[in-house]
């Protein structure tokens, strides 16, 4: 249907889309944005797993009460490229009877020192090392002879004294076999939160 405008002219009726068309092509511009987000997201989430961070399941008792069995966590596998592992780390390395198998442990002693176990107690260059992370009730009468950590080596023990596979049994752990710093509990949710 054509109107006069105001000098008379006829005017056309522009065609409209049909509403059918408009929501079809707002759908098509809506998913191909969700599909690229997606895209994004895993990239980002893949690039985070393989090169910065990995999420890990503690299986054992041997780091509680701070990391329990079956806890979910992330550790950090580039950290080590950037600085050097510290006494009081917990760090996840291949266990070196088996290297198919990996455990987490602290660090206690680093490349040089010196470390004595006296009646369950740790000494580190003649020094009583202090331990808030280990309660009493987790501590075992064990002593351990004075032994020097080699160089490029490093003395781990578990958290839970009496119920840890760790230096004690199998010497110091060489830092080729070191992978990773445990930084972050998320599971479950009571546990979440930077670990220390």
């Amino acid at each position: 249907m054509e109107t006069p405008d105001s000098q008379g002219a006829p005017l056309q009726n522009e065609p409209k889309p049909p509403a059918e068309a408009t929501s079809e092509a707002a759908s098509l511009r809506i998913l191909r944005t969700l599909i690229l987000d997606l895209v994004i997201c895993l990239a980002v989430t893949f690039f985070f797993i393989i090169f910065l961070y990995e999420p890990v399941k503690v299986e054992g008792g041997s780091m509680e009460p701070g990391l329990e069995d079956q806890e979910r966590i992330f550790i950090n596998k580039l950290v080590y490229r950037f600085e050097s592992i510290e006494r009081g780390d917990i760090v996840v390395f291949h266990y070196p009877r088996d290297t198919r198998k990996s455990f987490i442990k602290r660090v206690i002693g680093l490349p040089g020192d010196r470390i004595r176990i006296l009646s369950g107690h740790v000494y580190v260059n003649g020094a009583a090392l202090p331990e808030p992370y280990v309660p009493d009730d987790y501590q075992d009468a064990s002593s351990y002879a004075e032994t020097v950590v080699p160089a490029n080596a490093y003395f781990v023990l578990g958290d839970h004294r009496n119920s840890s596979n760790d230096s004690r049994e199998f010497g110091p752990i060489m830092r080729g076999y070191i992978y990773g710093k445990a930084v972050f509990g998320y599971w479950p949710m009571e546990k979440l939160g930077v670990l220390h």
